[in-house]
């Protein structure tokens, strides 16, 4: 069964260490995706303000599952957008207040916002991922859909941390690592496999004809949905262990040279 959708996170997997992609090899493989009737998602954490200037030539004609599947849009309309409860944010900041930690971003639909007593050091570290970036004195009075917090901590405790969040409000939001250190607390039941779904469902697209690619634990459910997971080779081991394909490292066009392979109906893909 030939492949109809190619679904791609972004750090670690299609971006390399700089942040960047081979242009020019990718828009000939677009090219050759659309006279195949292909579909190409962009799945990411990250937000859609920022993951559409990556493709700023075809925002417009691809699908966007932006904030871990919080946010989708296809081909430049919105397609959903989930939403916290008021009573969620509220007891996710008096967690995160009891860590005496000042480096949270809150993500919404209209932009991200931090407080006004970070740093200009992150601050402008922040705004290289989230491009509608706001100072703000209380995180209470945002006036925004929001759809997740994202927060970062030093890899040696990264893991006790998520545990923590899980024993702390983990029946309000669901944890998880996008590797690194950064961990987004998100509407329990919302991540990349969800938008995937509706997105196969709009299109009548199966999951035997779909390719996900990833590499941190926020693409694990994602890459266990498709027939045709796939982990960077620089994946987490429980991405690895769930993928049913390992390629290159994202800082070696790993996911370029597996679209390769599905463009020219190679194995393992056929």
């Amino acid at each position: 069964m030939a492949i109809k959708l190619i679904a791609v996170d972004m750090d670690g997997t299609f971006l390399d260490r700089n942040q960047s992609y081979n242009r020019k090899r990718f828009r000939d493989q677009y090219s050759e995706m659309k006279k195949q009737g292909i579909k190409f998602i962009v799945a990411s954490g990250n937000q859609y303000f920022q993951l559409k200037s990556f493709f700023s030539e075809i925002e417009k004609e691809i699908a966007f599952i932006a904030e871990n599947g919080a946010y989708i849009v296809d081909e430049g309309k919105d397609i959903y957008n989930g939403e916290m409860s008021t009573e969620t944010i509220n007891e996710v900041l008096k967690m995160l207040k009891q860590y005496d930690y000042p480096d949270l971003v809150v993500c919404g639909k209209n932009g991200a916002y931090v407080h006004a007593s970070v740093s200009e050091e992150f601050y402008q570290q922040t705004l290289r991922y989230y491009h509608k970036l706001s100072r703000v004195t209380d995180f209470e009075k945002i006036d925004d859909i929001i759809f997740k917090f994202a927060t970062s901590f030093p890899e040696d405790i990264a893991a006790s941390v998520l545990d923590d969040f899980n024993n702390h409000v983990g029946k309000y939001v669901t944890p998880v690592s996008s590797g690194h250190g950064d961990i987004d607390l998100i509407i329990p039941g919302i991540h990349k496999a969800r938008g995937i779904k509706l997105l196969q469902e709009r299109w009548e697209i199966a999951d035997e004809e779909t390719a996900a690619f990833g590499d941190s634990g926020n693409d694990f459910e994602m890459i266990s949905h498709v027939k045709y997971g796939v982990a960077m080779s620089n994946a987490i081991p429980a991405v690895k262990d769930a993928a049913m394909h390992i390629t290159g490292s994202n800082n070696n066009e790993g996911v370029l040279d597996a679209i390769d392979l599905i463009l020219d109906k190679k194995s393992p893909f056929y």
